[in-house]
């Protein structure tokens, strides 16, 4: 199985681990409570954890990582790209201690960076056929489908009152 989905699988996991040690501690769980639980999981784990082993692989395995994309090895761009990567992931792990509006900043900041790569992967599909597992595969997907999920969540989060049951 592709990374992209095992950091999905987890997060979602982890999520409903908290969920469930919840109710069996008799913590108050509420709506509200549901969705801050999903989104935080999200933020730290997909956003964070997800992209440091980005920067991991970009940076210390970038040979590897731009043959998986179809790109040639050894341009700078990996480096930029995997510094780009280790910011997110620190925003998302800081997103443990540090709430409201930061949350909103790293959703909206980790959304415009991986539906930025979405759009390159695509446009490098059409421009030169590049099928490539990691441009074309489960990458493309995540890079769509995680910010739908942090920007659904997020608006849910805010939208909710303080004790909507």
């Amino acid at each position: 199985m592709e990374f992209p989905y095992i950091i999905l699988i987890l997060t979602i996991l982890v999520a409903i681990l908290i969920i469930l040690i919840s109710k069996i501690t008799s913590r108050a769980l509420n709506s509200k409570r549901t969705v801050e639980i999903f989104l935080i999981s999200f933020l730290v784990i997909s956003v964070g954890f997800g992209s440091i082993w980005a920067f991991i692989g970009h940076f210390f395995l970038s040979a590897q990582v731009a043959a998986n994309i179809g790109w040639a090895p050894g341009s700078p761009f990996q480096s930029e790209v995997a510094f780009a990567n280790l910011s997110i992931g620190v925003l998302g792990v800081l997103c443990y201690w540090i709430r409201d509006n930061f949350w909103t900043a790293t959703v909206i900041f980790s959304s415009i960076f991986l539906l930025g790569d979405a759009y390159g992967h695509i446009i490098n599909m059409i421009q030169y056929s590049n099928y490539a597992p990691g441009n074309a595969g489960s990458v493309l997907y995540m890079d769509i489908i995680g910010p739908v999920i942090l920007i659904v969540l997020l608006i849910a989060y805010k939208s909710m009152g303080k004790n909507t049951a």
